[in-house]
């Protein structure tokens, strides 16, 4: 007992000390958040405020709180947000939550290496841990791979605990790791990429063995249905296009190299040397070298443990590799197993040392952990550099940003550099409990017209203009020569150049009907079908641009329940009440306003199609068949809605059906959308 007390004293010891570098590291460092980081701080916010932790929110319930995370699972902002809570919302106070992750991975490695090969091992893999570059890195870098390591190595620990075949079988390790690998997925998605071999190894366990150990498996279709079917229903459909973008377009974007070439699979081993420090690699893999070659004879003792490791580091690897998007985040959740493997060769060149009773051992193993703290500490001061700095703060407060007394309001962010964007201002312009977001505009020829007619703020970039398109720059010039606005202040840039506030003219009111007045009509053009739902999106996603808070929702429903307490047959106010309900991420109540709408309109067909996309998007295939199949006007899109539908709800005999009426809807939508997509192009040329 004394022994173990010993041994887990040393973990929190190394992470205390490990705390006190990040720490220094936060204090001295002077830069502000770039775009990832200020997006998942916005996010930790956004969750501590829903939380009723945080100033500027509280609880309105679940569905409130699902809308938070539409592309991304929320469990690591739920953590976030309530460390936040406690330590505050400045970057660096914030950051005490990458701590806590790095302790779960610290105790993660201690009992793994603990279980692999005792208690040197584990002290040696938690050292390496504590001075490895890539984690110092994400230590002090607010994203969620830190969360997304502790998250999986507990995950495949303790799934490994499970099936081993002399001490696992037990409904505690069954829970364990059932619920570990759920927290996983819900810190992130690509977890899935670690955790999918090792789980499908362990379900062909269970079906081998039966008996107890296929009913503890059921644990997880059960609880994964219970923790993660209500956000993925909710946002299934975000979730899959920001998948989509992240993974393949932001592949192709970057010019990342194709899956199956060379230069895709020596992607990640060519980084190891700057992820794990020369040193640390090279005497784990010779320490590995000399480990194999004195095993003159397999040995059962932790055999399984090893196997299981290591079948797993390499299956997870080729599907990390698989992935068509390359950056060195993606490979972090592999690394906890990879040192696991290392530290056994600086253990087993402990063990060689001893073999020959030498006394250099600990002199040696000293040298060693110092001879690997150049590569994390030259890597830190890199980053020193290269961490943004700019006036953002102050940009902020000089709009009224961060004062929970100031009303709603939005910047309009024309330049986007990694100091200066969208999510960063939105993140110090909510601190304390504000109510200023930051929004970016500029990448159409569209925008110019609105900003010009209806925005109030404005940020602009003397110098460099950051990743933004020549419409960006275009609308800057705009902004300067309208009139429209003055400059309120210029701020100066560390690196030459100068970011100015602009705030609308008091000669130039905003003039013309509000948002909320023309959305009523906005909404009424979705009768039109496919034609008319892009001049209805285009506008709504305009117009959330330029006023982040949604104000034109709340007067747009009040007046719409008005019409219909006074006319329940009016056709207007369901229309705007549908698409709110669409906006809101509320499939139930958007299928209850088109079902209104199906009786209303009988001759149109829209309202049943509308009604089966819905249902189909709140996990309803057969509600979504029904409005289909009893449309009373026929329609290609509504024949091959009621198909797709009914094969999703069971009914298998449809496929046939399916197969000939989607490809004919999709021919049809296309015709339908060629006319309107020629006069879009017409008045694209016309404009430039």
């Amino acid at each position: 007992m004394k022994q173990r007390w010993r041994f887990w004293a040393s973990v929190a010891l190394i992470w205390v000390l490990s705390t006190l570098v990040d720490r220094l590291w936060w204090t001295l460092q002077t830069g502000v958040p770039a775009w990832d980081q200020a997006d998942y701080l916005n996010s930790a916010m956004d969750h501590g405020r829903a939380l009723g932790l945080l100033p500027g929110g509280g609880w309105q319930g679940w569905q409130a709180l699902l809308d938070l995370s539409p592309k991304i699972p929320p469990l690591a902002s739920l953590v976030n947000g309530s460390v936040m809570a406690l330590s505050g919302d400045a970057p660096e106070q914030a950051a005490w939550s990458l701590s806590v992750w790095h302790g779960l991975l610290l105790v993660v490695m201690a009992g793994w290496g603990r279980r692999l090969q005792g208690d040197g091992l584990a002290l040696i893999a938690c050292l390496l841990a504590a001075l490895t570059p890539a984690f110092l890195d994400l230590r002090t870098d607010y994203v969620l791979e830190m969360a997304l390591v502790a998250s999986c190595s507990l995950a495949i620990w303790r799934l490994g605990v499970w099936c081993d075949p002399q001490t696992g079988g037990r409904w505690g390790q069954a829970w364990g790791c059932t619920l570990a690998a759920i927290a996983a997925v819900l810190v992130k998605q690509s977890a899935l990429l670690v955790l999918v071999p090792a789980g499908l190894w362990a379900a062909g366990i269970a079906l081998q063995r039966g008996g107890p150990w296929l009913r503890q498996a059921s644990l997880l279709p059960l609880l994964t249905a219970v923790l993660i079917g209500p956000w993925l229903r909710h946002n299934w459909i975000t979730s899959l296009g920001g998948t989509n973008r992240a993974v393949f377009e932001s592949a192709a974007r970057e010019g990342d190299p194709g899956v199956f070439s060379l230069a895709s699979w020596l992607w990640y081993p060519r980084l190891l040397p700057e992820q794990l420090g020369t040193v640390l690699l090279v005497v784990g893999l010779s320490g590995l070298l000399l480990w194999c070659w004195q095993r003159r004879q397999p040995s059962s003792d932790h055999a399984w443990s090893w196997r299981w490791l290591l079948l797993n580091l390499v299956a997870a690897w080729v599907l990390t590799t698989l992935s068509p998007n390359k950056g060195d985040r993606y490979i972090s959740p592999l690394l906890p197993s990879l040192l696991l493997l290392l530290a056994r060769g600086w253990w087993q060149w402990g063990h060689w040392f001893e073999a020959r009773r030498s006394r250099l051992v600990w002199p040696l193993f000293g040298a060693g952990l110092l001879a690997c703290v150049p590569a994390g500490w030259a890597h830190q001061l890199h980053r020193f550099d290269d961490r943004p700095r700019g006036p953002v703060e102050a940009l902020v407060e000089a709009a009224g940003g961060a004062d929970p007394s100031s009303p709603p309001a939005t910047l309009i962010v024309v330049p986007s550099t990694s100091d200066l964007n969208q999510h960063n201002v939105s993140f110090y312009g909510r601190r304390h409990g504000g109510q200023t977001v930051g929004r970016q505009l500029g990448g159409s020829q569209q925008d110019r017209g609105p900003v010009l007619a209806r925005t109030e703020w404005v940020v602009l970039a003397e110098g460099n203009q950051g990743s933004v398109r020549k419409a960006a720059r275009r609308l800057d010039q705009a902004v300067r020569s309208s009139g429209v606005f003055e400059p309120v202040h210029q701020f100066e840039r560390p690196k030459g150049g100068s970011y100015s506030l602009w705030r609308r003219r008091a000669t130039h009111p905003i003039a013309g009907p509000s948002f909320a007045q023309r959305f009523p009509d906005l909404a009424a053009g979705l009768a039109a079908g496919p034609v008319g739902l892009d001049p209805v999106f285009a506008a709504v996603g305009q117009e959330h641009m330029l006023d982040g808070h949604f104000s034109y929702r709340d007067p747009v429903r009040s007046e719409a329940l008005a019409a219909l307490a006074q006319d329940p047959q009016a056709v207007k106010p369901r229309w705007t009440l549908a698409l709110l309900a669409v906006l809101d991420n509320r499939p139930a109540q958007a299928a209850e306003q088109f079902e209104a709408l199906q009786r209303l309109l009988p001759d149109n067909p829209w309202p049943a199609a509308y009604r089966s996309v819905v249902n189909l998007a709140g996990w309803n295939p057969w509600q979504a068949a029904a409005a289909a199949d009893g449309a009373s006007v026929s329609n290609p899109v509504l024949a091959a809605l009621g198909d797709l539908s009914g094969v999703l709800s069971g009914a298998v005999w449809r496929i046939p059906a399916a197969i000939t009426s989607v490809p004919a809807a999709v021919t049809a939508v296309e015709e339908a959308l060629e006319p309107a997509s020629s006069q879009d192009q017409d008045q694209e040329q016309a404009s430039s």
